[in-house]
């Protein structure tokens, strides 16, 4: 069979949007595409892959919010459509609860970027210009401090999620934000 579907972004984007209409789920989807992407990259492996994988993480999360839910039934409906379980696994394991293990790197990145795109996102958001081009490493560490700021996204995962790349908090930060400015415009920031 062929796999090439997997690295077509206009195929997986439709999924996204077939599923998707809330237009922070789906900017919260490109902006992790858009960290994954830079490390795949950096990593020198297959970066469509690994952005489709990346995009498609969270497209079950507005029908399917529980966690009894997603993503089990986004892993059913991709299995449905043909994807591999490659692919399916990278996507299960950037939730913990599904118990499935980051024995990868691109499970490691997916993981690592979720919680942090969001946050730098959110920080984007309280930036008297909204843009990106303001936020610093800095500032990211300072409000995560901050408790009550973006209390939903898990302090916890983006400085697990760094660690199990291996690679410095603060790095990984910059990182994200730098890979995130190159991609402001479709980003919306």
């Amino acid at each position: 069979m062929n796999n090439d579907f997997m690295r077509d972004r206009n195929f997986c984007l439709n999924i996204l949007e077939e599923f998707t209409k809330n237009e922070s789920l789906l900017k919260h989807a490109f902006a992790v595409e858009t960290c994954v992407k830079a490390y795949a990259e950096k990593f020198g492996q297959d970066v469509e892959y690994w952005g489709n994988v990346a995009l498609l993480h969270d497209f079950d999360y507005e029908m399917f919010p529980t966690a009894e839910e997603h993503p089990f039934k986004g892993n059913e409906i991709l299995a449905e459509r043909g994807f591999d379980e490659t692919f399916r696994d990278a996507i299960m394991s950037h939730a913990d609860y599904t118990k499935i293990p980051r024995d990868t790197l691109l499970k490691k990145t997916l993981a690592a970027c979720d919680e942090l795109a969001g946050f730098i996102t959110a920080v984007v958001y309280v930036r008297p210009s909204r843009s990106i081009d303001e936020v610093e490493v800095k500032s990211v560490v300072k409000k995560m401090k901050d408790k009550a700021f973006a209390r939903a996204v898990s302090r916890d995962d983006i400085v697990n999620g760094a660690a199990e790349l291996n690679i410095p908090l603060e790095e990984h930060i910059q990182f994200c934000i730098d890979a995130m400015k190159k991609n402001k415009s479709a980003l919306g920031i």
